[in-house]
């Protein structure tokens, strides 16, 4: 992605000063009909294949407990979290979906996935017998999803255990029905690396020693690389609320979130005085200054700080994108504005952190990240307000 310019006309003022709950200081608005329309359209892009739903994370940091419902609605009718927590919200808000838990039996969940119907991802020999005595000391068979490692070497079975389950079934895997093979690929979203192809052979080889047994390979980059990755089941998750890991090979999604904080101050700054902690920058012109009520305590990455020499990350304000100065705080940014007119910014004004002309990418790439992380980080202080439901 090309650096973010320095400043940039682009869109008309935030409207969130008139919509904004009374006293907010920054506002997450989450358009859950485009993260239906989003689930719709990839679901459209792979059949026969089905399509499911990664809701982990609190959907994301945009909240499970309204975005799950709106995908059932949309028509998904498989989702995947990580924890025994969030299999708990996603039972209750999607009682007839098959659920898989990401993170296999970490902890305890075990008895609770068997209470609640849901599958763990077998991803080690040692979750595949744990799984396997609680469903011998129920005399009844117990599905899962089997995780494989094709290479990514972070979560799955190697393939020497692998082909030691093919071989005695019977033997390592007594009770568990095996609905679902699956892994994951490591750089899905540069469609040019050959590790896609050289993952895709190794899936291909290791899942042939299960005939019959659905298989999931891609979740949101890896549907784009094409039909011969998408076998039963693709697992979108970032594409469905807008994300676009890959810039060369988009998907065919709109973006579903924008973050919005108060202007709490503009003041003038003279040439050599500093900004923020440490005083890391230093006016070399005279300088107009907005502070903005938001921090890493909200989710700004501290690493979107922009000391002298060094850009940083960027809001839009008064449809202009501006710079931040200085040291990202707890609770505050502060944005050079100087460029724009005079009385474009004013206190009480919204600024947009995420959306109306700088994309969730756009933040993470000022900020030395990824978009994942920007939304996962969102936090709690602002207000939410979903739109686009019909509940």
């Amino acid at each position: 992605m090309n650096p973010i310019a320095k400043h940039q006309s682009l869109t008309a003022a935030s409207p969130l000063a008139d919509a904004a709950p009374a006293g907010a200081t920054g506002v997450i608005t989450v358009d859950l009909a485009t993260i239906a329309n989003n689930w719709q359209a990839l679901a459209r892009r792979v059949p026969p294949a089905r399509c499911g739903a990664v809701v982990k994370a609190d959907a994301y940091g945009l909240g499970a407990a309204r975005v799950i419902p709106a995908l059932v609605k949309a028509g998904c009718s498989t989702f995947f979290i990580a924890t025994p927590d969030e299999a708990r919200l996603a039972r209750s808000l999607a009682p007839k979906a098959d659920i898989f838990a990401l993170d296999g039996l970490a902890g305890d969940g075990g008895e609770t996935f068997v209470a609640l119907g849901v599958m763990p991802v077998l991803s080690t020999l040692d979750d595949v017998a744990r799984w396997s005595v609680l469903a011998t000391s129920r005399h009844a068979n117990l599905p899962a999803a089997m995780h494989i490692d094709t290479g990514l070497n972070r979560l799955g079975l190697p393939a020497r255990d692998v082909r030691r389950i093919a071989a005695e079934p019977g033997l390592l895997m007594p009770g568990i029905d095996v609905r679902l093979i699956m892994s994951h690929l490591a750089s899905a979203d540069n469609p040019a690396d050959r590790k896609n192809r050289d993952q895709l052979l190794a899936f291909e080889t290791l899942t042939a020693l299960f005939p019959g047994v659905p298989r999931s390979l891609a979740a949101s980059d890896g549907l784009m690389l094409g039909s011969q990755y998408h076998f039963d089941l693709v697992r979108p998750g970032y594409a469905l609320y807008g994300g676009q890991a890959s810039q060369s090979n988009p998907a065919p999604v709109l973006p579903a979130v924008s973050v919005s904080a108060r202007v709490l101050a503009v003041h003038d700054v003279p040439p050599g005085e500093t900004v923020g902690y440490s005083a890391t920058w230093r006016a070399t012109r005279p300088s107009r200054i907005a502070t903005i009520a938001a921090g890493y305590a909200d989710g700004i990455p501290r690493s979107a700080s922009a000391p002298d020499g060094r850009p940083g990350g960027h809001v839009v304000i008064a449809g202009t994108l501006a710079p931040i100065v200085g040291r990202v705080s707890m609770d505050l940014i502060t944005v050079d504005v100087t460029e724009l007119p005079a009385d474009a910014v004013r206190v009480g004004d919204f600024a947009d952190l995420i959306g109306r002309g700088l994309s969730i990418e756009d933040a993470g790439y000022s900020a030395g990240t990824i978009g994942y992380e920007i939304l996962t980080r969102l936090g709690q202080r602002f207000a939410r307000v979903y739109i686009g439901d019909s509940q």
